[in-house]
């Protein structure tokens, strides 16, 4: 993988990441541990997958893994919906925001792909 070529999924999704094991860490501090356990595995599958597409054996592979980071978004969407929707959860609508610029390129890449794949 080339860091010196500018690759915005993946600047992202690191980013993404470090600010979720901030947030997770807040939330185990409040001892809020189930929702912290289940947002740190989905929320940096999403950056492992992406990350793992960047070395994909063929193209159906590389769309492959972006699905499997697209499904992660989901999930990890809706463990933010519950701590933004439930009592004494510390924000996180800076997450929310970030998943969502995520998301779009994760979604435009699965489309593109499979219309270069043709």
């Amino acid at each position: 993988m080339n860091y010196n070529k500018e690759n915005v999924v993946l600047k992202k999704s690191i980013a993404f990441s470090l600010a979720l094991i901030d947030y997770v860490e807040l939330l185990e501090n409040n001892k809020k541990f189930v929702i912290a356990n289940q947002l740190m595995k989905s929320g940096t599958s999403i950056g492992a997958n992406i990350h793992e597409a960047q070395n994909a054996e063929s193209k159906l592979d590389f769309i492959h893994k972006f699905k499997i980071a697209a499904k992660e978004i989901e999930e990890t969407k809706y463990w933010f919906t519950l701590c933004r929707e439930s009592k004494n959860y510390p924000n996180c609508s800076n997450l929310i925001e970030q998943l969502k610029e995520i998301e779009k390129i994760v979604t435009k890449i699965i489309v593109s792909s499979k219309t270069i794949r043709q």
